[in-house]
């Protein structure tokens, strides 16, 4: 029972979701937004090293990819 207290209050940490302070939700058009949350190898970061909340983390790996399949974005940076 107490272990059941403990995790409902991990739970409820607040997020520094900037799309949340915002109230707007990321677009694949918006290339240059989206290229923050994307390392140099073209990987996706995760929720915790960005600071989105869950909603908008899922919104924007979807709209990482929609620009990927459409060429704003590379799938993988060029190794020389």
């Amino acid at each position: 029972m107490v272990r059941r207290k403990i995790q409902e209050k991990a739970r409820k940490v607040k997020t520094n979701c900037p799309f949340c302070r915002e109230k707007k939700s990321p677009d694949f058009r918006e290339v240059e937004v989206l290229k923050k949350y994307i390392t140099e190898r073209g990987k996706i970061l995760g929720k915790d090293v960005t600071g989105l909340c869950n909603k908008h983390q899922l919104r924007l790996a979807r709209e990482i990819k929609r620009a990927r399949f459409l060429a704003l974005l590379p799938f993988v940076a060029k190794v020389n």
